[in-house]
């Protein structure tokens, strides 16, 4: 099984940086690919960031350019580095693995218990 864990959101100003964290544990081999998702109050779930395990990365449209996801996997972690940081980023930002099940055979998505980030002056 895969585990995740994210750390460091917070209250930030209009603006400002935040980084975001996510450690995962478990079968970490098993993992294909690492996102990062947004939920703000009444809306949907929505992707910001994906990156493969072979390093390909792809940005959701409102984050392209301010947002810049990374490995850094000596640790087994995902970071979102968040820039330029307007107040419509509000929201719990989730880390999603997906990854194998050779029990099941089939992919599985793995979820971390969501990060606040809040942007407000």
């Amino acid at each position: 099984q895969v585990h995740l864990v994210e750390s460091g959101g917070g209250l930030v100003q209009p603006g400002g940086s935040l980084r975001l964290s996510c450690a995962a544990s478990g079968s970490i081999f098993s993992i294909n690919a690492t996102g990062w998702y947004r939920q703000a109050p009444g809306k949907q779930r929505e992707l910001v960031a994906f990156i493969t395990k072979v390093g390909r990365t792809n940005y959701a449209d409102s984050v392209k350019g301010r947002f810049t996801i990374s490995r850094e996997i000596a640790k087994n972690t995902v970071h979102l580095q968040m820039n330029s940081l307007k107040p419509e980023d509000t929201a719990v930002y989730y880390c999603n693995a997906d990854f194998w099940d050779g029990a099941s055979f089939r992919y599985l998505d793995a979820w971390g218990q969501g990060t606040l980030v809040t942007v407000s002056s």
